[in-house]
Parts: structure tokens; C-alpha cells; sequence
């Protein structure tokens, strides 16, 4: 019974000094100085890529010309389809570039080895519609401004 007693009596001592240790400490409030924050700055919306006129030109320019016998919009047929293209690549200037002069000039080695034929007759402006249309197929696609 002695050492229950004991054994009692400690863990009630410990308890109260417990107590009363965590009760000191939540007596305690030190104010805290809190930092000023610098005022929150909207970025500028980054304009879009191609304009809904420009896209529906280019997917209309695509279906008159001979694109098709090529190019398929999900399935690879003797180039790439439009969707693993605008998978590839970014919706930006220098794409935009670059893509153009692939179907003015033609173009080999990106996707393999069978070339992609010249257009020489499809304008650099329309070619650009053709682009966007394309590259805008793909919802995932890194949307960056055009400058």
C-alpha cells in the first residue's frame, strides 16, 4: 500500500506542478510585431496567342488546301496529326516563326524521315493562321504572349 501511496502522490505532485508551469506560460503574451506586406500587384493578363477570327480562318484555310492528304487532327497518317504537333511544340513567336518557313519551304527530320513538301503558294500571313489553329489544339500547351 506504501509504494501506491507513493506512487500516488508523485504523479499528483507532477501533475499540479505541471499545471501550473502551463499555466504560466499561457499567462505570458508577448506582442508580436507583425511585418507590413507590400501591397499585392496584378500582373497584366498575357494577351492571347490567336484570336478566335484567326483560328477559324486557319482551320478553314487548312480544309482548302492540301493538308489533309497528310495530316489527320488525332491519328498520323503520312506526317504527324495537328494534336501531337501542338503537343510538341510551345504557342509562341518563334514557333510561330519557325513553323511558318517548315510549310513555305518544306521541311525533314523532325518527325522522321519521310519530308514534308514545300508550299511556297500558301502565304507567310495565312501559313500563320494555319499555325495557330493548329498549336491551339492542344488545351495543355504552355500559353506564352507573342511579341
Amino acid at each position: 500500500m506504501s509504494i501506491k501511496k507513493t506512487t500516488i502522490v508523485t504523479f499528483s505532485a507532477a501533475l499540479i506542478a505541471f499545471a501550473g508551469l502551463a499555466s504560466a506560460q499561457t499567462k505570458k503574451k508577448v506582442a508580436v510585431k507583425k511585418k507590413a506586406q507590400a501591397p499585392v500587384v496584378q500582373a497584366a493578363p498575357v494577351p492571347p496567342f490567336a484570336t478566335a477570327a484567326e483560328i477559324e480562318e486557319g482551320k478553314n484555310l487548312i480544309l482548302k488546301s492540301d493538308c489533309l492528304a497528310c495530316h489527320k487532327m488525332e491519328e498520323k497518317l503520312v506526317g504527324p496529326p495537328y494534336v501531337a504537333i501542338a503537343a510538341k511544340y510551345l504557342q509562341d513567336q518563334n514557333t510561330l516563326n519557325t513553323l511558318t518557313q517548315k510549310i513555305i519551304s518544306g521541311g525533314t527530320g523532325v518527325w522522321g524521315a519521310v519530308p514534308m513538301a514545300p508550299h511556297p503558294a500558301i502565304t507567310p500571313a495565312d501559313a500563320n493562321k494555319m499555325i495557330k489553329y493548329i498549336l491551339t489544339l492542344n488545351s495543355k500547351s504552355t500559353l506564352t504572349s507573342s511579341k
